[in-house]
């Protein structure tokens, strides 16, 4: 016979096996499982925030960047065509012309055996300054949805990781409080069935 209620409600029903540690321990996980579901609601609200906050971000830093044709300045180490499946690059010095038209230098990687003259795209900064590429509104999205999923687990998991501390500390106790207990009923017991 199925009795599900009453197994979900053991701590609070009277009984004269039931000790003050258990009603505590029922209160707690009730308080424990509120405050989880609540915290995952706040998580969510915190991790939709977090992802148009790395949205928006990614979103300027798109914006501040922009892709511009530089050209290898000396042929790049390696062989020609050398290119790997592994899609390998090499260092190389390249040279662009700054929007106001002041020449640029800098080191990008390039295929190996680039040779001198070889165009190069690359990505530089309000300043004319070399840039790293900025993430692609599909990696932005990817990105803030990763990382708004982990702040709203980080809220959820608090909650519930201090009540399982606080659980197993309860029932620690409770096991300590029975040895003790039968240490003294259990010389007793050991006649009453001698």
């Amino acid at each position: 016979m199925f009795r599900g209620p009453r197994r979900w409600l053991w701590r609070w029903r009277r009984n004269p096996l039931r000790r003050r540690a258990d009603v505590v321990e029922g209160w707690v996980l009730v308080g424990a499982w509120l405050l989880t579901l609540l915290t995952l609601l706040a998580g969510a609200v915190a991790g939709l925030a977090t992802a148009r906050a790395v949205e928006r971000d990614l979103a300027r830093e798109r914006a501040a960047t922009h892709p511009m044709i530089a050209y290898v300045v000396g042929h790049a180490p390696g062989r020609s065509g050398a290119r790997s499946s592994t899609g390998e690059r090499v260092w190389a010095s390249v040279r662009w012309t700054a929007p106001d038209g002041a020449p640029r230098t800098g080191q990008v990687r390039v295929t190996p055996g680039a040779a001198t003259g070889a165009p190069v795209a690359i990505w530089t900064d309000g300043h004319a300054r070399l840039a790293n590429r900025p993430a692609t509104p599909t990696e932005s999205t990817v990105r803030a949805a990763f990382i708004g999923t982990l702040a709203a687990g980080a809220a959820a998991a608090a909650p519930y990781a201090a009540s399982r501390l606080l659980l197993a500390h309860l029932e620690r106790r409770r096991l300590s409080l029975w040895d003790t207990e039968w240490s003294r009923l259990g010389p007793r017991w050991g006649r009453m069935t001698g």
